[in-house]
C-alpha cells in the first residue's frame, strides 16, 4: 500500500483511441487518482510505432517497445508501478521491473484463454499457463469480482487483490426524451463486436420489437449479413452512448468471457434490466440484486427481465462509484523502495 501522494506509472497495451472497458476504466481511475493528488504516467500504444493486431486491426500493438519503455520509466521515476495488460508494452515493463528488482502489480482485465479458444480452438489450459507465468512475479494481481478471483485461485494464481469498477451515474441515467424511432421493446447490446462476445446468441433470438447493437469490431460485417433485422449504429461515446442506453428497454449481455462487464453498470444506471448467462461478470453484478435474469436459456432470461422495474436497476447502480474504485486501486499498489528507486535513477 502507498502512503500519501505517489508517482504512479501504468503500462498498458489498451489505450486511446481504442474503445473498450479497459481503456475506459483506466481513464476514469487515472482521473480520480490525479484528483486525489497523485501523479500518473501512462505508457500506452500511441507512444510507439504500432502494427494492427491479427484478426483485430482496431487494436494496435507496439513494435519492439522495450527501449522506449525503459526510458519512459526512468524519466518518470515512479514510486509505484502497475502493469495493466499482458501485451508487448506490459511485457516490456515487466521485463524492466524484473531486471532491476522493482515490485509491480498487475491486473487480470481480460479472459484471454477463452478469447484465444474462441478464435483459434486452442485449449484454455494453454492460455492459462501463459497467463499464470506472466502474473507470477506480480506483488498483487487485481481482479474485479469474487467469481474471477475464485477461478484464478483454482488455476494456481497467487497474490490476488480486489479492484472493483464504477459508473458515472450523472451521465448514465434514465431519460424521458424520445430518441430512437424503433419498434418496442428495444433490446440493446453495447460493446465490442467480436467473436468472443457471443453476439450471435443474442441476435438469433426470436424477439418482439427491435435488436440494437452499439459498438464496432471485426465481426460486425458478418453479423450484419446474418442478421439483417438487427440495427447496427457503430461505436458511440459520452452523451451519444448514454442516450442510446436510455432509449432502450432492456440490456442483453451474451458474453461468456468478460471478467466484469462495465456495460452492465452503465445499463443499470440508465434504468435497464439485464438478461445474461450465469457466468463471471453477470453473476457478480446481477445475481441476487433483482435487477436482471441470468439463465442458460438467454431467451428465457430476456422474457423474465422485461418484468423488472427500471427504478430498482438504477438504485443498484448507485452503489458503484469511480472514487471508490480508484481508492481501492491505490490501496493495492506496492511502493518502490528507496533502494530500488536509487537503482531506477541510475538506469
Amino acid at each position: 500500500m502507498i502512503d500519501g501522494p505517489a508517482r504512479i506509472l501504468i503500462a498498458t497495451d489498451a489505450g486511446r483511441p481504442q474503445v473498450n472497458g479497459v481503456v475506459r476504466t483506466l481513464g476514469r481511475v487515472t482521473a480520480e487518482l490525479r484528483r486525489a493528488g497523485h501523479r500518473v504516467r501512462m505508457i500506452e500504444p500511441r507512444l510507439f510505432r504500432t502494427l494492427p493486431c491479427p484478426s483485430y486491426p482496431e487494436i494496435r500493438l507496439a513494435i519492439r517497445p522495450y527501449a522506449r519503455c525503459r526510458r519512459l520509466i526512468e524519466q518518470f521515476r515512479p514510486t509505484a508501478i502497475h502493469i495493466a495488460t499482458e501485451g508487448p508494452i506490459g511485457r516490456a515493463a515487466r521485463r524492466y521491473c524484473l531486471e532491476r528488482g522493482l515490485p509491480f502489480t498487475t491486473a487480470y482485465h481480460t479472459r484471454f484463454p477463452e478469447y484465444i479458444q474462441a478464435r483459434t480452438g486452442l485449449p484454455v489450459a494453454f492460455g492459462y499457463a501463459a497467463m499464470r507465468g506472466f502474473h507470477a512475479p506480480s506483488s498483487g494481481v487485481m481482479v474485479a469480482t469474487q467469481t474471477i478471483e475464485n477461478e484464478l485461485s483454482r488455476r494456481g494464481f497467487r497474490n490476488i487483490r480486489r479492484w472493483t469498477r464504477g459508473v458515472d451515474t450523472d451521465l448514465f441515467r434514465p431519460r424521458a426524451e424520445p430518441f430512437l424511432d424503433l419498434p418496442r421493446p428495444i433490446h440493446l447490446y453495447v460493446g465490442r463486436v467480436a467473436v468472443e462476445k457471443n453476439i450471435d446468441a443474442f441476435l438469433a433470438l426470436p424477439l418482439p420489437g427491435s435488436k440494437l447493437v452499439v459498438g464496432d469490431g471485426p465481426a460486425r460485417a458478418g453479423l450484419e449479413r446474418r442478421h439483417p433485422d438487427a440495427v447496427f449504429v457503430g461505436a458511440k461515446g459520452g452523451e451519444a452512448l448514454a442516450r442510446h442506453y436510455a432509449a432502450a428497454d432492456l440490456f442483453v449481455f451474451p458474453s461468456r468471457t468478460d471478467t466484469f462487464g462495465l456495460v452492465l453498470l452503465e445499463a443499470l444506471a440508465s434504468g435497464l434490466p439485464v438478461a445474461a448467462f450465469p457466468v463471471p461478470g453477470p453473476l457478480d453484478v446481477i445475481a441476487g440484486s433483482g435487477c436482471g435474469v441470468l439463465d442458460e436459456d438467454l431467451g428465457r432470461a430476456v422474457a423474465g427481465a422485461r418484468r423488472i422495474s427500471g427504478l430498482r436497476c438504477r438504485g443498484h447502480a448507485l452503489r458503484y462509484s469511480w472514487p471508490h474504485s480508484a481508492s481501492q486501486f491505490a490501496a493495492n499498489l506496492v511502493p518502490v523502495t528507496r533502494l530500488a528507486r536509487s537503482a531506477l535513477a541510475q538506469g
